[in-house]
């Protein structure tokens, strides 16, 4: 019997970590770990639905892993593992197709987004890796699911799917809820702030790499797109420095108030130079520790076959109530 609420989330490593995957997932999931029954996931299967290097996936399955850990994941307050060292996520992501709808996939935004103009191109598995991303969190029966709000559609359609296996076969699976932070749940990108910061968009000055050394940091935020107002403020009809300073006040731990009032007067590359100020000096004891873990890759190794074979109890158990409720035991 669970003694608190369980949340499951994860990271494609798709490409390297930055700084909206920072503030919109990995510190929350550090600053809330002794309320919950934490279960984070390197989401590997996730990141083939599109073409990709096998070798450069490897790598980057590795440095997300040590990215977790160097940003204060306690493996003893956690666990911490590869989606693909545990087979049950794709068994029951192909039990979950056989009974969601094909109509809730086709109404996916972020499928519609990355599949436009290209439908004959795109894999099958684009278009049901909501039902795998459904199968990761109810594998693991999770009350929560901390994401960022552009997430928060995948979790509604898991939440419908446990809705509707469990009106088909019976109580089985926890409804889970998302949990979504008010401040910081969708940063946007440098070079063009009405887009979500992502790992996959390949734009030099698009995002700040969680391990971008600091010279690199302080051009990428002096190129950061703004707007010809004069005034720093908080206002969403101004994304550029909207986002700037969403970021600012994500890491600083100010409120909105005191950093209106602390720019009042100044200017854009005022605000610039202190925000780089701010993100140089909340990275910099992340990338000390990321380079102690990275040079001693058999401890990363060790940790993830361990935990690993730890979330595997719960998967298992899921997996034979499933498999019993389906007829298939």
């Amino acid at each position: 019997m669970k003694n608190k609420k369980r949340v499951f989330s994860g990271i494609q490593p798709s490409g390297d970590p930055h700084i909206g995957n920072y503030i919109g997932a990995i510190r929350n999931w550090v600053a809330d770990q002794e309320e919950y029954d934490n279960i984070f996931c390197v989401v590997d299967q996730h990141a083939i639905t599109a073409s990709y290097d096998p070798e450069e996936l490897r790598r980057n399955v590795r440095q997300l892993v040590a990215v977790y850990l160097a940003s204060g994941l306690d493996p003893s307050r956690c666990s911490l593992f590869v989606q693909s060292h545990v087979p049950e996520h794709t068994e029951l992501a192909w039990l979950l197709m056989c009974v969601t709808p094909m109509g809730w996939l086709s109404r996916m935004t972020q499928f519609k987004e990355k599949s436009e103009g290209k439908q004959e191109q795109v894999s099958a598995g684009l278009f049901t890796y909501p039902v795998l991303m459904a199968a990761d969190i109810l594998l693991y029966q999770a009350d929560g699911v901390p994401v960022g709000d552009d997430q928060k559609q995948h979790v509604e359609l898991a939440r419908d799917t446990a809705q509707r296996f469990n009106h088909l076969f019976g109580e089985t699976f926890t409804v889970p809820q998302p949990i979504i932070r008010p401040v910081g749940a969708r940063v946007m990108g440098l070079d063009d702030p009405t887009r979500k910061m992502a790992k996959s968009e390949s734009g030099q000055n698009h995002s700040i790499g969680l391990l971008d050394e600091p010279d690199r940091i302080r051009k990428k935020l002096a190129r950061a797109v703004t707007d010809s107002h004069k005034e720093i403020v908080f206002d969403p009809r101004r994304p550029g420095v909207f986002n700037l300073l969403t970021i600012y006040r994500s890491l600083s731990g100010q409120s909105q108030e005191e950093i209106e009032a602390h720019f009042e007067g100044k200017g854009y590359g005022d605000m610039k130079r202190e925000l780089a100020d701010v993100v140089i000096a909340t990275l910099e004891p992340v990338q000390a520790r990321f380079r102690e873990l990275t040079e001693d890759p058999a401890y990363i190794d060790e940790l993830l076959a361990e935990h690993a074979a730890r979330v595997r109890v719960i998967a298992r158990a899921t997996m034979d109530k499933v498999r019993r409720v389906m007829g298939l035991r």
